[in-house]
């Protein structure tokens, strides 16, 4: 969805409008399709996925996830004058909050069924 918001805002830009922008450098590089990368210009790859095979660790990594995403949304919409572009924002903030909620949940029901006297809630089928 990021992906076509910044194609219907660049798509029509003029060489003038590229350069004033500031966008010349990532337009050479690029031309105007998305490049995903974070706002500091790193590109994204799957060693952001921090997977581990623990249900505990993992829901914990999925719940970090949207918090870190929904501060982004937040700081997009602290940026952004475009309404159009603010109602999507909005929507997928929103988004990410009920998945956070539904992962907290998650991680509730399944430290319900580990050993709950082990502080980490370690699987206990690892340890035989």
């Amino acid at each position: 969805m990021i992906g076509a918001i910044v194609h219907q805002l660049t798509r029509d830009l003029s060489d003038e409008q590229i350069k004033t922008a500031g966008f010349d450098a990532y337009f050479v590089d690029h031309t105007a399709v998305v490049y995903p990368t974070a706002a500091s210009g790193f590109p994204w790859n799957a060693a952001s996925m921090a997977v581990k095979g623990d249900v505990i660790a993992d829901l914990t990594e999925d719940l970090a996830a949207e918090q870190k995403a929904r501060v982004t949304y937040d700081s997009i919409l602290r940026l952004s004058d475009d309404p159009d572009v603010n109602d999507v924002i909005k929507f997928l903030r929103a988004r990410e909050i009920v998945h956070f909620q539904r992962f907290g949940e998650g991680l509730r029901l399944a430290k319900e069924k580990l050993n709950e006297k082990n502080v980490y809630y370690i699987n206990p089928s690892f340890d035989k």
